[in-house]
C-alpha cells in the first residue's frame, strides 16, 4: 500500500502545483511514522520526475509545509506543496520561501552579518 498519494491543487501557485497528501489521517509533518517518513521523499521524487516530464519548461521547485496555525496551516491533513517554478515566472526569485513573510525575502545583504553555527544534530 502507497503511504502517499498526489492530487493537484485546488488553488495552484503555478501550473501543475501538487500536493503530496499521507493516507493516514495526519495534522502535522512531526506525526509521520517511520515507515512514512521512509516513502516521502521518494514519492515526492516521483511526482517532481512526472511534473518535469509533462512540462518541460519547469526549471526548479519549491517544496512548502504550513505547519501549524501560526504557519499559515488551513486544513487539518498535513499535505506537502510542490510548487514548479519556471524561469521568469516572478521578477525576483530570490529569498524563496522566505516570500511569505514579504519583509524577509531581501535577505541577502544582511546575511553578511550573521555568523554561521552549526545546530547539533
Amino acid at each position: 500500500m502507497n503511504s502517499f498519494f498526489a492530487l493537484n491543487d485546488g488553488y495552484p501557485v503555478t501550473p501543475l502545483h501538487t500536493l503530496i497528501v499521507p493516507q493516514r489521517h495526519i495534522v502535522s509533518y512531526f506525526d509521520l511514522n517511520p515507515s512514512e517518513h521512509k516513502h516521502l521523499f521518494p514519492f515526492l521524487e516521483k511526482q517532481r520526475n512526472r511534473i518535469l516530464k509533462e512540462d518541460p519548461t519547469v526549471t526548479g521547485f519549491n517544496i512548502g509545509i504550513n505547519d501549524g496555525p501560526d504557519a499559515g496551516r488551513s486544513v487539518h491533513h498535513l499535505h506537502i506543496h510542490l510548487i514548479p517554478r519556471r524561469s521568469g515566472d516572478m521578477e525576483n526569485p530570490r529569498g524563496g520561501v522566505r516570500g511569505v513573510i514579504p519583509e524577509k525575502q531581501k535577505y541577502v545583504k544582511k546575511m553578511r552579518l550573521y555568523k554561521v553555527i552549526a545546530l547539533p544534530y
